[in-house]
């Protein structure tokens, strides 16, 4: 190992340094006690010689630091990897990582001017707000540190959304109350609150709100909610927490209200929130006099969709029916996710209307308006709900039909339940797939009531496989075949198969490797 000063390690790798630097500026807010006691201790391990170079490897540009805390902590600097980890229990960042970067640091910058610049922007204490219990100190604890996640106002990358925000609620959650009362009103206010920021920046800036890094970060978020909604809901609500729900309630209108942004979980959001949380009736009536008296709404999701929500809690028929008549292919994805959530909470002849005036564009909707990627899941969905409603036989084909072949598992059901056998296997000519996937859709349903209707079905894929003109077919083909010998052999038609395998042998007779896999299947009686 060569011996090396703190300024020559630091010299070549001040970039990394400085960027870690801002990332620990970021993740830190100053009116938090326990980030200002955080870098208050990292500096004066650095003042008082507390951080030690134990050894750095120009070779491999690793270095590793000793700090002299209560215990004996080990800082490792992986320069090339962009990597900075220690050895003490804390999960996240530490006040010795924040130490060694800031050791480093200090040959390009004054550590006084960042820790001045850096106290400068405190405000409020959030101790202070959390102290005196409001729904307005409470919002103002989450814009502090909300403020401050967001500080540059600029669009945040979305690999980078689920840190920032689980940072900011790492803050605020040090400040959720001692009662158990308490708790869950707290969680699920600052997981709105946080939420409607995060969907106010997206719209200042720009900045999408789509893709997998936010669907994961909305899952875990909802999945947070509801627990804590499920919670609330099943306990004795206090007098003193009226004004939060009051405020809950706000937020949630404004989210759902928004310009832009995944409008169907916006839309889910709200539903959910109602229909468990706030299903009060003169809640709704409130609520949906300030929805009736809104026009000029920028929004993306329709506001019909949104009211038609109070019209299934207050019982409204007729404004329902009117409501119900404004279903088109733009809103329709909106009034199937309404239908799911008003048979999952007793509201079943809703559901059914909704459902049943949905009927007729589901076709067009499916094949042209969704997405290729999403119809699969969508007519999942849609097979799970119209099961639960009645259906004449004509609504029935008709929402198969509008499947197509996103819904063959689907129809594959409809036609079982129905011991239409035949129709089942002329549907799996229709749409090919494979052996495995017959399985799946009831094919052994279909060889235990007719498995004369099988037959054609394992000749179809048989040959499917003999066009591949690979040995590894050829086999497969053969098992095929021996499934076919035991539907025959059920059915009493074994005659039936052993003409069938004769006028295979002869037709492919060229297929030398055919004709060996056949000989030594024993399928020839």
């Amino acid at each position: 190992m060569v011996s090396l000063t703190f300024a020559e390690v630091s010299r070549p790798h001040q970039e990394f340094i400085q960027n870690t630097l801002n990332a620990f500026e970021q993740q830190l807010h100053p009116s938090s006690k326990e980030d200002a006691e955080l870098v208050t201790r990292a500096m004066f391990s650095v003042r008082n010689q507390a951080v030690r170079m134990r050894n750095y490897s120009p070779f491999n540009q690793i270095l590793t630091c000793q700090i002299q805390d209560v215990r004996l902590a080990e800082v490792t600097i992986n320069f090339p990897r962009k990597q900075i980890s220690c050895s003490c229990p804390q999960a996240k960042m530490c006040r010795h990582q924040l130490a060694v970067i800031f050791k480093l640091s200090q040959y390009f910058l004054s550590l006084q001017d960042w820790a001045t610049k850096w106290r400068s922007k405190k405000t409020i204490p959030l101790q202070s707000l959390a102290a005196n219990r409001s729904p307005e100190n409470w919002q103002r604890m989450v814009d502090e540190v909300m403020n401050y996640t967001f500080k540059d106002n600029r669009p945040i990358e979305g690999f980078l959304i689920a840190s920032f925000m689980d940072n900011s609620r790492l803050k605020l959650q040090r400040q959720r109350p001692f009662e158990r009362e308490w708790q869950d009103l707290f969680d699920l206010f600052i997981e709105v609150a946080m939420l409607k920021r995060l969907y106010t920046h997206s719209i200042q800036t720009k900045m999408p709100l789509e893709g997998n890094y936010f669907g994961y970060y909305l899952d875990n978020t909802f999945t947070r909610m509801w627990q804590a909604m499920n919670e609330l809901s099943n306990t004795k609500r206090l007098f003193a927490a009226e004004p939060f729900i009051d405020a809950l309630q706000e937020n949630i209108r404004a989210i759902a209200l928004m310009e832009k942004g995944s409008p169907h979980h916006r839309l889910t959001f709200y539903v959910k929130f109602w229909m468990e949380l706030l299903n009060d009736p003169k809640r709704a009536t409130k609520e949906l006099a300030l929805l009736e008296s809104m026009s000029d709404l920028q929004s993306d999701i329709d506001l019909t969709t949104v009211k038609i929500v109070h019209y299934l809690l207050l019982d409204a028929k007729t404004a329902f029916e009117q409501a119900l008549e404004e279903m088109t292919l733009l809103n329709i994805e909106a009034y199937i996710e309404i239908a799911q959530f008003a048979l999952i909470h007793g509201y079943a002849l809703y559901a059914e209307d909704i459902l049943k005036k949905a009927l007729p564009l589901l076709p067009l909707f499916i094949q042209e308006n969704l997405s290729p990627v999403r119809r699969q899941k969508f007519t999942r969905l849609l097979h799970t709900l119209y099961a639960q409603v009645p259906l004449s036989e004509t609504d029935e084909m008709t929402l198969y039909a509008a499947f197509g072949k996103y819904g063959i598992d689907s129809f594959s059901d409809y036609l079982l339940r129905n011991e239409r056998y035949y129709d089942w296997v002329a549907l799996h000519q229709l749409y090919p797939s494979s052996i495995s996937y017959l399985d799946q859709c009831g094919l052994k349903d279909v060889i235990a009531s007719a498995p004369e209707a099988a037959l054609p079905l394992y000749h179809f894929y048989a040959v499917d496989e003999i066009k591949q003109k690979s040995r590894q077919n050829y086999k497969q083909a053969v098992r095929i075949w021996r499934s076919m010998k035991s539907a025959a052999k059920k059915s009493g038609k074994l005659d039936y198969f052993a003409a069938y395998m004769e006028a295979v042998q002869q037709q492919y007779k060229r297929l030398r490797a055919l004709q060996e896999e056949i000989n030594k299947s024993n399928l020839l009686i």
